[in-house]
């Protein structure tokens, strides 16, 4: 396999791009947020196809959602009011915590197939977070496919950490109604949040594979699941008229959420967490919270391919 690098200046971002030349597959990352703003692959022509949500963009939209792949924590979704508390300390943050708008290390490595990138304890706040914990995270290109893998490591030397994080990655569709998405059959648990926080009430549904079973028109107040018994986690994402198809396989991940803001577009987050309740509890009690020991790491991937459906 032959793979390049390059770093880009644009505007005020400094983005990296690794090509695999051999598959035809190009991936950009910005080192603001360590975000992806492109997954790319050659068509049969030669031409190279987008597949995230206004792939390669970096302009602000008019409206609508204006990212293309957040990468969430170390909360995800939201604290009630922007607000917790955690060991009795308070914290405070947006929309997905701080790591979105971070400008993140880039790690040199000898690994050509692959971008890595680093926040550590200095690179935020105690109110952001108290504790001392490190996060790397990888995304390779092998084969015909992206492994995003994340790597905390607890630099406490006593206490355990707790925290959240996932990937919001957007795929790109020709419109709104044009998109699908198949699910793997199983045990799924709905987690409903009428008012962006979990409201306690949980749904279990047993289905048996196939074309997503929720409404559309309600994908922007989020289908938020927990795989309760679901052995083979592999999703398809397609958009058959752009010919754009991705397969996400899920092994390993707890929790997926599923959002539009109604645009041309479908996000199929993987989350390792949950949102705030509406009636909130400690950040160390929250649904879903991950725990990495002291001195102890936490590592957790999943694994994406974009194709191109044969015309």
């Amino acid at each position: 396999m032959s793979f390049s690098h390059r770093a880009e200046q644009r505007g005020d971002r400094l983005v990296d791009v690794l090509t695999d030349e051999t598959q035809g597959l190009r991936i950009a990352v910005s080192r603001f947020g360590a975000e992806l703003v492109s997954i790319a692959r050659r068509d049969t022509s030669g031409a190279w196809l987008g597949f995230l949500y206004r792939d390669d963009d970096l302009a602000a939209p008019a409206s609508g959602w204006a990212n293309h792949a957040t990468v969430m924590g170390y909360f995800l979704h939201r604290l009630k009011d922007g607000r917790s508390t955690y060991r009795s300390r308070e914290i405070a943050g947006g929309t997905h915590s701080f790591l979105r708008a971070k400008i993140w290390r880039k790690v040199e490595s000898e690994d050509d197939a692959s971008l890595s990138y680093r926040i550590e304890p200095g690179d935020y706040s105690a109110t952001e977070y108290p504790l001392k914990v490190a996060l790397t995270l990888t995304y390779r290109l092998t084969n015909s496919a992206i492994v995003v893998t994340f790597e905390f490591v607890n630099h406490e030397p006593e206490l355990t950490a707790h925290l959240e994080f996932g990937l919001h990655p957007g795929f790109a569709a020709t419109s709104f109604d044009s998109f699908r998405l198949k699910m793997p059959a199983g045990r799924y648990r709905r987690w409903f949040s009428p008012s962006n926080y979990l409201s306690g009430e949980t749904q279990d549904i047993d289905f048996d594979g196939g074309e997503m079973p929720f409404e559309r028109n309600k994908l922007p107040g989020s289908f938020i699941l927990e795989f309760v018994d679901v052995p083979d986690r592999r999703f398809v994402f397609s958009d058959p008229v752009s010919r754009r198809e991705v397969a996400l396989d899920l092994a390993g991940v707890p929790y997926v959420t599923l959002w539009s803001d109604g645009g041309p577009f479908l996000c199929v987050e993987p989350c390792w967490g949950l949102t705030d309740r509406e009636d909130q509890r400690p950040f160390e009690l929250k649904d879903g919270i991950q725990t990495i020991p002291a001195r102890g790491t936490l590592t957790a991937s999943f694994t994406l391919e974009p194709r191109v459906i044969p015309s």
